[in-house]
């Protein structure tokens, strides 16, 4: 899948012209979950779920791009990253913020790795977070993903594969993890909270993902 948006996009003006090609691609693939599993999106909805991805992707990456001296280096509070909690809700998150954040990546860092590992760590953490079942969890993927793979990376950069690589592994990792806390657990659970409240988006969710939400959490 990283090879494919390496290969569909061979330049950064390719990209700014037709971000929407690559919202569609993961779109088809990662479209609606259904007792756990992947199924293709109805052709029905397709063009609205597509437009949905795209919003998202567009929502990280500018948020990411606006913000550079915070959202890139071994210390970074990615405000962005609040929106990780999305697929939560929304099968259309997880193309959305995988695609948000490539493009964040590939145009706030020089790093081939930053935007191959990058978005391998927000895709893993949206599959993760759309399978659990508990709102308080939801939060939790996008911390450890990036605390382990982002982590490892900025070791990798700093040491190599050296005899310090573990302790610079599990310092950047806990840097990294930090700043995931704050943005995950703060402003990622507001979201969580407010967003059952907005009826158009409350419409969007599927039904499993409306049957975790009480009566009373949406008043």
């Amino acid at each position: 899948m990283v090879h494919c948006l390496l290969t569909g996009f061979h330049t950064r003006s390719n990209l700014r012209r037709d971000p929407l090609q690559l919202c569609s691609f993961f779109s088809v693939l990662y479209s609606k979950y259904e007792n756990g599993g992947i199924t293709l999106m109805n052709r029905r909805n397709r063009i609205q779920s597509v437009c949905f991805a795209a919003v998202i992707a567009a929502l990280y990456a500018v948020l990411t791009l606006c913000l550079p001296m915070l959202s890139y280096g071994p210390v970074q509070v990615r405000f962005a990253e609040a929106l990780t909690v999305l697929p939560f809700f929304f099968p259309e998150a997880i193309p959305g913020l995988a695609v948000g954040c490539f493009i964040a990546n590939l145009l706030g860092s020089p790093y081939v790795l930053d935007w191959v590992f990058g978005t391998l760590a927000t895709l893993l953490a949206a599959l993760w977070t759309s399978r659990l079942r508990h709102r308080a969890l939801a939060p939790l993927p996008p911390v450890v993903c990036n605390m382990v793979i982002v982590g490892a990376e900025i070791a990798w950069f700093e040491t190599g594969f050296g005899a310090g690589f573990g302790a610079a592994w599990l310092w950047n990792g806990c840097t990294v993890g930090l700043g995931e806390l704050i943005c995950c657990y703060v402003l990622g659970a507001l979201l969580l909270r407010y967003l059952p409240r907005i009826t158009p988006l409350w419409e969007r969710m599927p039904e499993e993902r409306r049957a975790l939400v009480s009566p009373v959490e949406r008043t």
